[in-house]
């Protein structure tokens, strides 16, 4: 029996829902989850899977999608103060993210993201940049990630909201005309031919639900551009532009071409990692600086930049002695 004092009651009655055109095409998990703020997801896909939760008097699967004036039905739901961990704005992690911020206007907000902060929670992390935004917004009604960085990656990650936007930039993002450019720091003399990596990738998730990625003809399709943008003795820094999405890419393709980036603990070099650590890298040395797109509200072309930290203009800094 759960102790009703340690509970607390986030949608106190059942609620009946329509949908707007503005929230009609997402998933009903996420809709849900977007809804019902600090309801853990586990208890979220409890309540479809009993049928609890109903559109338009049916049950429908997690991965239903929402189309406007469907009447959604929310039962109470209850979360033990356990649970239920709203993330904390006085987090120096969560604080750091509103220094953040590199542009912002009524559509979207655009982020340099610190290495070492996952985009979202998850997988024994309690939050993301995207749960921690939302702690800093209360009052925002939409906060969706457009895409997604690794961990270790910093840099530039836009978020929309407005569900519009997110539905803009996907299309942007499926029709390629999103320009991203990333900077890395790879092992060796990278050689000034190999302009453009085709290697189609293969995605893997191994029993500790750790996903890796490899070249393999059974793989997705899969395309980067790169260009030398300065040589060091035993380094290259070299500018990475995606022309597919795929997980690991920019990682895996660079490790493929013979030049693994410093301090991937997937897809890395030992003995250049342990070279890099001397002279004080401390993270993966891969960094989103660069995006180019049409704004979904005004079409105009917007160009964000985001700067190296200094910790890895040191870096390059030392290199270059």
């Amino acid at each position: 029996m759960s102790n009703k004092k340690d509970e607390k009651i986030i949608n106190q009655s059942v609620k009946m829902l329509t949908i707007s055109e503005e929230e009609a095409g997402q998933r009903i998990d996420n809709y849900l989850l977007a809804k019902l703020k600090g309801v853990p997801k586990s208890l979220i896909y409890r309540i479809l899977r009993k049928g609890e939760v109903r559109v338009n008097k049916g049950r429908i699967k997690p991965e239903y999608k929402l189309q406007a004036s469907d009447i959604v039905r929310v039962p109470p739901v209850r979360v033990s103060e356990k649970e239920q961990a709203p993330v904390s704005t006085k987090l120096n992690k969560v604080n750091q993210l509103e220094n953040q911020i590199l542009f912002e206007d009524d559509c979207l907000l655009v982020l340099n993201k610190p290495s070492g902060i996952a985009v979202h929670g998850g997988s024994g992390l309690n939050f993301g940049v995207i749960e921690a935004l939302r702690a800093l917004r209360p009052e925002a009604r939409f906060l969706e990630l457009v895409h997604r960085l690794d961990r270790d990656t910093s840099g530039i990650l836009l978020v929309a909201k407005k569900r519009s936007a997110l539905r803009n930039l996907h299309e942007q993002l499926r029709e390629k005309t999103v320009q991203k450019d990333y900077l890395a720091l790879v092992r060796g003399q990278w050689q000034s031919h190999c302009k453009v990596v085709k290697a189609p990738l293969l995605k893997n998730e191994l029993s500790s639900g750790e996903r890796i990625v490899r070249v393999s003809e059974q793989g997705k399709p899969s395309e980067t551009r790169f260009s030398i943008e300065e040589r060091y003795e035993n380094a290259t820094l070299v500018k990475a532009s995606p022309v597919t999405g795929r997980t690991h890419q920019i990682r895996v393709h660079t490790q493929y071409a013979g030049h693994p980036i410093a301090f991937d603990d997937k897809y890395g070099d030992k003995q250049f990692d342990e070279q890099m650590s001397e002279i004080g890298l401390k993270r993966l040395f891969l960094h989103a600086f660069s995006i180019r797109f049409e704004h979904p509200k005004s079409g105009e072309t917007l160009r964000i930049n985001a700067p190296l930290d200094d910790e890895m203009k040191g870096i390059l800094k030392k290199l270059r002695e």
